[in-house]
């Protein structure tokens, strides 16, 4: 027996290989989804990997050829090979992927994940085809808009963006369009254009943004529906708003500021949010801001064949949904390289000291949550006080988060506002000398308070 056929025996059904005891129409959806993904091979006459064979005549193997052939669109013709094993017959059908994509039977089209065959949906058909071609959806002219609901001083403003990077487009606002392929020969504007520069608000860049002070209950709410490049300040606006801030005076001659989160991994969840997001979908994009996590949601799952685990480890190939619109936006100079921004969000959250930011993948879209330090950055809320690295400030700042927040420990404290935990201990220890504080209840569960009147 051929070592891979054995290799294939052995093995279980996946991504590639299908067994099959007959030839049926099932046999043909599979040969359908392995050519919609990476091609793949059926081994009919084998059931779970045991062999049973399979019964043929002399026209048998022509037959289902013209069988593949006449049920799909493009015609398939896949290589088939009829191999002895252990006395029987056992037919191999090899598929490659198909160029063009998607290939259906009978008007159904499949695409291979995991070890099973998944019946696509319109958009999803849609999608596979322009992954194929190399083009995305937001290429395509917007129809339903002309270029009268271009805003062309937008475009300028824009232009004049990218020049004060040291670049020189002395082109006009429409020639700009058009050379950037947002502006079709027939004057259409393209769904990116539509979405960049719009005259007016429109429902379908919708972003709902929220404070809650519970899963209920909202402090703050707010709408955007502006075009895409005045909301990357809008919803980074919104969160800096209602994120903690701390002034750390390190000894040097100025002080600096240090958020509850990187500001710099907000922005690039942000703009992962608006290249990213399924424009075409009903839903909204949504920001929750709550006391221990900030949570980003967007319409759109992952591309086919995707995974979390594959994206967090590097190993993927970029390929933005709305290709023109992250384009522009590398244009602009607002993202550096496609597929860099996951792993500048994990630097930065570890650069800070914060939990990993956890990423889940749904059919409805993509979340990203954000979780600060352990203690959520508490002490009543407030990374807000002044911070000092030495034991001549900080001896005052601990005794002040021991007053917000009585029975407080000193881990909470060095948590709460990035602290060495000897620094704090040290703080302690002069406060508890001078009679300030003392702590009260067991070694697990008790904490300092202030003594008053001391």
């Amino acid at each position: 027996m051929n070592t891979w056929l054995n290799e294939l025996l052995q093995g279980d059904e996946n991504e590639q290989v299908e067994f099959k005891s007959s030839f049926n129409i099932e046999t043909i959806e599979s040969l359908v989804a392995f050519a919609n993904r990476r091609g793949g091979v059926v081994l009919i006459g084998v059931t779970r990997g045991k062999v049973t064979g399979v019964t043929l005549s002399p026209e048998s193997i022509q037959q289902w050829l013209n069988e593949i052939k006449g049920k799909t669109e493009p015609p398939l013709i896949p290589d088939a090979e009829v191999v002895g094993i252990q006395g029987r017959h056992v037919v191999v059908l090899r598929i490659a992927e198909y160029p063009i994509k998607p290939v259906s039977v009978q008007g159904r089209h499949y695409l291979r994940r995991n070890n099973s065959n998944h019946l696509l949906s319109t958009s999803e058909v849609v999608n596979l085809h322009l992954q194929s071609i190399n083009l995305s959806w937001d290429c395509y002219p917007d129809r339903d808009h002309s270029i009268d609901h271009i805003a062309l001083e937008k475009v300028q403003g824009a232009i004049d963006r990218i020049n004060s990077k040291e670049r020189r487009i002395f082109e006009s606002p429409l020639t700009f369009l058009h050379k950037l392929n947002l502006l079709r020969d027939s004057g259409e504007p393209t769904y990116a254009a539509t979405l960049l520069f719009s005259q007016h608000p429109g429902i379908s860049t919708t972003v709902e943004l929220g404070r809650f002070q519970d899963p209920i209950t909202i402090k703050d709410s707010d709408r955007s529906q502006h075009d895409l490049i005045q909301q990357v300040d809008i919803l980074f606006s919104f969160v800096k708003k209602h994120i903690n801030k701390a002034v750390v005076i390190s000894g040097q001659p100025e002080s600096t500021d240090r958020w509850q989160y990187p500001l710099d991994a907000v922005r690039e969840i942000v703009l992962n949010m608006i290249v990213h997001r399924d424009y075409r979908s009903a839903t909204d994009s949504v920001i929750k801001i709550f006391d221990d996590r900030i949570e980003f949601f967007n319409p759109g799952p992952l591309p086919d064949g995707l995974t979390v685990e594959q994206l967090l480890s590097g190993r993927y190939r970029s390929t933005p949904r709305n290709r023109a619109i992250a384009t522009f936006f590398k244009e602009l100079g607002l993202i550096e390289k496609y597929g860099s921004g996951i792993h500048r969000i994990l630097d930065l959250c570890q650069t800070q000291g914060l939990p990993a930011p956890t990423f889940e993948n749904t059919p409805q879209g993509f979340l990203v949550t954000l979780h600060p330090t352990p203690t959520g950055g508490g002490l009543s809320g407030g990374l807000s006080g002044g911070l000092s690295g030495g034991l001549s400030g900080s001896h005052q700042l601990v005794l002040e988060a021991i007053q917000r927040q009585p029975g407080i420990q000193a881990r909470l404290i060095a948590q709460g506002y990035g602290l060495p935990l000897d620094t704090v201990d040290k703080a302690v220890s002069r406060l508890v000398k001078e009679g300030k504080i003392e702590r009260r209840g067991s070694k697990k569960t008790g904490g300092y308070h202030e003594v008053v009147n001391a």
